[in-house]
């Protein structure tokens, strides 16, 4: 039930984090003219992203009258709502990237911006950077940090946006419990509870190709 009731929280917490950094983002974008970000540009950003995400999370984990007051039961949670939460966002690019180099040259730009090993980097300095908040728990609190928390505590009390990024957070909790399940029936079973089959067949002169890309649901 603790597991449940933090994966709804941070649910919530992380769609409130993605609004206000898409809206950053946005502003960054129009700031630099709408061009187009290079691959280096794309992981710097998401690096930073993914940093103050899981800063905020710490920030989530502590006690609010005492930030180095830690409660190790809720920090080892958020470590595996983190982890399966990045993954989670990994194998969807990995997945959308699939579909949009069948789509030939019609997306270029989205489908070579896609880097996994860039991806295994950042999701992995990431949690490293959570584990060490919780040796060095001082270092969590900073101006940047603290804004983005206490900013998600003002969306959150209001009543409109509030209960919109609850019911956002409920579909978060939904999808970290389904691919929790998955994990625990790929263990037991050596297959996961669900498995969906994409085919995606082009065809020329030459020779036929055929895709096949096995994706949750999420």
């Amino acid at each position: 039930m603790k597991f449940i009731d933090l994966a709804f929280r941070l649910g919530v917490v992380f769609a409130i984090f993605g609004f206000i950094w898409g809206t950053l983002s946005l502003l960054l974008t129009l700031a630099r003219g709408g061009r187009t970000k290079t691959v280096l540009e794309e992981y710097l950003l998401k690096s930073v992203q993914y940093f103050f995400l899981v800063n905020v999370t710490f920030l989530f984990c502590v006690q609010k009258e005492d930030s180095s007051v830690l409660m190790p039961n809720e920090l080892i949670l958020a470590g595996l709502i983190l982890i399966i939460y990045f993954t989670g966002k990994l194998q969807n690019r990995q997945n959308r990237s699939a579909i949009f180099k069948m789509a030939g040259n019609s997306m270029p730009a989205i489908s070579t911006m896609f880097n996994v090993k860039a991806e295994i980097v950042v999701i992995t300095f990431s949690i490293l950077f959570f584990t060490a908040f919780v040796f060095l728990p001082e270092y969590a609190q900073n101006p940047i940090s603290i804004w983005f928390y206490e900013s998600i505590l003002d969306i959150e009390s209001t009543p409109i946006f509030g209960f919109m990024f609850k019911v956002i957070g409920f579909f978060v909790l939904l999808s970290i419990l389904f691919k929790l399940l998955n994990g625990f029936s790929y263990l037991l079973s050596g297959a996961p509870l669900v498995k969906v089959n994409r085919q995606f067949q082009s065809q020329n002169k030459n020779d036929d190709t055929k895709f096949d890309d096995f994706e949750e649901l999420d």
